[in-house]
């Protein structure tokens, strides 16, 4: 009881002097530490959330990549499937078409081959002056009615080819009823002596006509062909071929100074000696081979200028390098 006497003095005593009694105090510091636990706690609290938010960040940015390479695959994946769909899809287009094209075309084709309107009217022939209009469409062997595709352009031709005079022909169609021929023709440039008759030739040696008359061309004595050989249609043989190229040298010097109207014949039976026959102005002109024939054909106008009238024969058939002169003999048998 003394005790308690002596505690409740005291807390009187406390209380009248202002001051806490010893519950208050240990009651007030109870507190004190609650608060001070319990803000330690909210601070801790508030570090482990901001640990787990960085955390919660860096999974979530994770997270958006992973998702975002997922819809990238995705959209790659049907990219490439969208591009082989389109890819498939214009090959068959090209397929469709392809056999569209086709079927028009076969059916193009078809009608074209069977309509009456296709069928030939008219053959027309152009340039053609040495073989006539009838024969040429004769060795065509195209025919009225019949249908303007149904023959070979090429073979066509060939058969043409037959005719000596015809070097080549083209072929036009005149749609839808009308053949063009347009021929070239070989020219009558020489002719040949043959058993009493010409051989009409070009300057390639073609063999276009054996005729009874010459058709006033210079004609070419001496050839050596063999006579079963001179054939319309064939070319002189080889040794004839090269003495034609010295022909054509002659006559392009004669040519020169006007004289190629003149030249009546020409000897080419020796490649060494050949001689033409210059028949108007009555001479006889022997040039030898064909070296210098430019000279040689100077001189040889010179003096048909100064020996007018007069018959006789021109020697130019030696070198002029070699101090040659062309000399003019004159014919005392006129």
């Amino acid at each position: 009881m003394a005790k308690k006497s002596k505690e409740a003095n005291m807390n009187l005593y406390y209380m009248n002097h202002g001051q806490a009694s010893k519950e208050q105090l240990d009651e007030k510091a109870k507190r004190k530490k609650a608060k001070e636990r319990e803000k330690r706690v909210k601070e801790n609290k508030a570090k482990q959330q901001d640990n787990f938010d960085l955390d919660t960040e860096t999974v979530i940015q994770m997270t958006n990549k992973n998702k975002i390479k997922k819809e990238e695959a995705q959209k790659r994946k049907i990219t490439q499937q969208e591009r082989r769909r389109k890819k498939r899809n214009k090959k068959i287009k090209i397929v469709v078409k392809t056999f569209l094209l086709l079927a028009i075309i076969i059916g193009g084709i078809t009608f074209a081959m069977v309509s009456p309107i296709f069928n030939i009217k008219e053959i027309q022939v152009a340039n053609n002056e040495h073989v006539n209009t009838e024969t040429i469409i004769s060795l065509s062997e195209l025919k009225t009615e019949e249908n303007i595709f149904r023959f070979n352009s090429s073979k066509t031709i060939q058969k043409m080819k037959e005719n000596p005079y015809i070097k080549n022909a083209k072929i036009h169609r005149k749609f839808p009823s009308i053949i063009q021929i347009e021929v070239e023709e070989r020219e009558h440039s020489y002719s040949a002596d043959f058993l009493g008759k010409y051989a009409y030739l070009d300057k390639q040696g073609y063999i276009l006509e054996i005729a009874e008359d010459n058709q006033q061309k210079t004609i070419l004595q001496g050839i050596t062909t063999p006579e079963e050989q001179v054939i319309e249609g064939k070319r002189l043989e080889n040794e004839d071929l090269e003495r034609l190229e010295d022909v054509i040298k002659i006559m392009n010097a004669t040519k020169e100074y006007n004289l190629d109207t003149k030249v009546k014949s020409i000897d080419i039976h020796d490649k060494n000696e050949y001689s033409i026959n210059l028949e108007e102005e009555k001479k006889k002109v022997y040039l030898g081979d064909t070296t210098n024939l430019s000279n040689k054909m100077l001189y040889v106008n010179a003096i048909i200028e100064e020996e007018k009238e007069k018959a006789g024969e021109i020697f130019a058939n030696g070198d002029l390098n070699d101090k040659f002169k062309v000399y003019f003999k004159e014919s005392l048998n006129v």
